[in-house]
């Protein structure tokens, strides 16, 4: 049987996907995977979830998520019956990035996290949401519940990321790609390059949504990712 595997982003968990969970077909096994929080590189994070699923997967990464997913595909195309990228990008770190989240890390090792979290929590949303502090404060809690240590191994993993770039165009599995049109943590260009360079690759653009879809746009998201997945179940 396919198995469905959701990815969450970074200092993400299952509460990332908690308005999707109980719309996904149930003719395909789910599962959330943890990988994130117990390797410290993203091919390790890919190596582990193949690993540990023998069945074919289709996997649904969001952000960081999306780098797992696109690194497990170029470990074992094979094994892989479909990709949804949500919000992610498949390009290695620019070196502003890199500098960053050096100087983010620097903060959280000194017991700053909760401060910069949530100063900058708001940029991971769309501007309209700015005024929802219950949807703020969801993503805020999960963030610092991951722990000052994931903050920073999590961060450390996505700044020496995989350039998954030359592997894409070589993929054969039906590929969705999802993202905010106001996303202002990874630039829709980081999307739009992902689908155009896979052959058979479905681009969908959410409006009036930043970075954190599956909590900004539910509806939209639980729409499109079920007609999608429809052709696995």
């Amino acid at each position: 049987m396919t198995r469905l595997v959701l990815l969450p982003g970074l200092a993400c968990d299952a509460r990332l996907w908690e308005a999707q969970l109980p719309v996904l077909p149930p003719t395909l096994t789910l599962q959330v995977s943890d990988v994130h929080m117990r390797h410290d590189r993203i091919e390790a994070m890919a190596s582990a979830l193949l690993a540990e699923n023998e069945d074919p997967l289709v996997l649904c990464g969001a952000s960081m998520g999306g780098m797992i997913a696109m690194e497990a595909a170029r470990q074992a195309p094979a094994r892989i019956r479909g990709l949804a990228l949500l919000g992610t990008n498949a390009s290695p770190e620019t070196p502003d990035m890199f500098a960053l989240r050096e100087s983010a890390i620097e903060l959280f090792e000194r017991g700053e996290a909760r401060d910069v979290i949530q100063f900058n929590a708001g940029f991971a949303f769309d501007p309209s949401r700015a005024s929802d502090a219950a949807l703020i404060r969801r993503y805020v809690d999960m963030v610092l519940d991951a722990g000052t240590d994931q903050l920073v191994r999590q961060n450390r993993a996505v700044m020496t990321r995989p350039d998954a770039r030359p592997h894409l165009p070589a993929l054969k599995c039906p590929v969705l790609v999802m993202c905010g049109e106001s996303d202002r943590l990874t630039a829709p260009e980081c999307s739009r390059e992902i689908a155009s360079s896979i052959s058979q690759a479905r681009l969908v653009w959410l409006q009036q949504c930043g970075h954190m879809l599956t909590m900004e746009q539910p509806e939209r998201v639980n729409a499109t990712l079920a007609e999608w997945l429809a052709q696995f179940a």
